[in-house]
């Protein structure tokens, strides 16, 4: 990965320590992302980051279900200060189970050859909510401004997904971030939804990151 200025390699230079800072970042944003979700489903979400890591890609493929298994993905460009891409990846099934709460209506992986403007409109939320507060956290902790696009809904291989965004980023690094997420519904309800967000970086991005946690200042 070529890089501006200094040299900083997204897969070298992240250390645990640098992953803990960013996992109390992203439960932060969990814990925003979970008040906001309880208001849209009226009822209490519990929502927590079990672990942020760097994985490869083939572990990133893993993380999603296997290269060859139909995901429901939300991707977002980012821009701003750490342009690159995020997505947020569901299995059909947790997509489902997500649309029939927030709708009513069942089976959306049953339609996924079709056209369900209201379970695709309710899966777009979703994504706008668990990325956006992610992302608004790490901004405030952090000063790294990055504006969110509007977000595309891709029911597709995990495989196809994920090289398709490598093609766009023309991205050297053999890593992404992976920020899991776990939603907890209490109540009635008592549902669970787990899936992973991810972030690739352009090649500028983890450069940036790291200074603003501080890495090369303290060099």
């Amino acid at each position: 990965m070529k890089l501006s200025g200094d040299q900083v390699n997204f897969s070298d230079e992240f250390s645990p320590f640098h992953l803990d800072v960013l996992k109390e970042i992203a439960n932060i944003g969990a814990g925003h992302a979970a008040t906001s979700l309880s208001k849209l489903l009226d009822n209490k979400i519990d929502m927590c980051v079990p672990s942020v890591k760097l994985a490869g890609f083939n572990e990133v493929m893993e993380l999603a279900g296997g290269a060859e298994t139909e995901v429901v993905s939300v991707m977002f460009r980012l821009e701003g200060d750490a342009p690159g891409l995020m997505f947020f990846i569901l299995s059909p099934q947790q997509a489902d189970q997500f649309v029939t709460r927030m709708t009513g209506r069942k089976s959306y992986g049953q339609n996924l050859n079709g056209r369900d403007e209201i379970g695709e409109s309710a899966l777009r939320e979703l994504g706008n909510i668990v990325v956006g507060s992610y992302l608004s956290a790490l901004s405030d902790l952090t000063h790294v401004e990055v504006q969110l696009s509007v977000p595309f809904l891709t029911i597709d291989m995990a495989g196809a997904i994920l090289s398709s965004a490598l093609v766009e980023l023309a991205c050297d690094s053999d890593r992404a971030l992976v920020i899991e997420t776990s939603l907890v519904e209490t109540g009635p309800a008592n549902s669970s939804i787990d899936g992973c967000f991810f972030f690739l970086p352009d090649a500028d991005s983890s450069a940036i990151l790291l200074k603003s946690l501080g890495v090369l200042g303290s060099r």
